[in-house]
């Protein structure tokens, strides 16, 4: 049995979730989990995890464009995986460009747009060039925004982003004063981007990962035990519904975001 065999064949049979009318989340971003453990239990080597976490792209992608998400980031390969034996590294940086180009055309019919964050000076040209080219074959779409986060590490982007900050205080381009929220922002790979409403991580482990530090600082965590191959439609429209249920007030009390707060003005001073 195939890798995408195997994974439709542990999808649950309950009928598909509905979301329609739901609180849907702008930005979900997903720590993409369990690939090889899923793999290894199977019998399987690790590689054909990663083969049959690609389906789940696919699948997760189509679902969140359904709904109406404006952007999905995937955390696809951290700087971190550099580490991982050198074979495992090449099938990766294979797999994601050869899945990414058999998808392109897709995402185009679905008015997709792919961008990509990280750091690439690490990542080969072969890959770069043919990830600049996926890039450039959906820039005109306007629907879901597809991030891709390769070679990333939020603790790599905030160093980034302060080193560069530093830079602009000793030429005389920036006082000290002038260091806000907003400007660093401005000066993450994700400028111009929101901050991520939900943020997923399938495969149990309840870590963030060196992932989106600083942007999901008021992020709602939905953790699951589902293997990133096995992660369902149904698993998808779950984490949304319980989005949905929660109540974000960034500091505020419950009454205060439901306007139902009637605690008395205090007096002026």
């Amino acid at each position: 049995m195939s890798p995408k065999e195997q994974t439709q064949a542990s999808q649950p049979s309950a009928p598909q979730s509905s979301v329609a009318g739901a609180c849907m989340p702008r930005h979900v971003a997903i720590i993409m989990d369990g690939n090889g453990r899923w793999a290894q239990q199977k019998g399987m080597d690790r590689s054909m995890g990663h083969s049959a976490g690609v389906d789940s792209v696919h699948r997760i992608t189509q679902a969140a464009s359904d709904a109406g998400i404006e952007y999905l980031t995937l955390y696809t390969f951290s700087t971190e995986n550099w580490n991982r034996p050198q074979r495992e590294v090449d099938l990766l940086m294979h797999l994601i460009v050869t899945a990414l180009e058999r998808e392109t055309p897709g995402l185009i019919a679905n008015n997709c747009r792919l961008s990509v964050i990280g750091d690439l000076s690490r990542v080969p040209d072969y890959t770069r060039r043919r990830l600049d080219g996926c890039m450039e074959a959906t820039a005109h779409c306007t629907g879901l925004n597809l991030i891709l986060a390769i070679s990333y590490s939020s603790r790599w982007e905030l160093t980034r982003a302060m080193r560069s900050i530093a830079e602009d205080v000793r030429e005389g381009r920036l006082s000290p004063d002038d260091v806000s929220d907003e400007l660093i922002s401005s000066r993450l790979t994700t400028a111009g981007i929101p901050d991520p409403d939900l943020l997923i991580r399938t495969g149990g482990e309840k870590r963030i990962s060196n992932f989106l530090l600083w942007q999901i600082a008021y992020s709602e965590l939905y953790v699951t035990d589902r293997y990133w191959p096995d992660f369902s439609i149904d698993d998808f429209h779950t984490a949304l519904a319980d989005y949905a249920r929660r109540q974000r007030r960034f500091g505020k009390t419950g009454q205060q975001v439901t306007g139902e707060d009637t605690s008395p003005t205090p007096p002026p001073q």
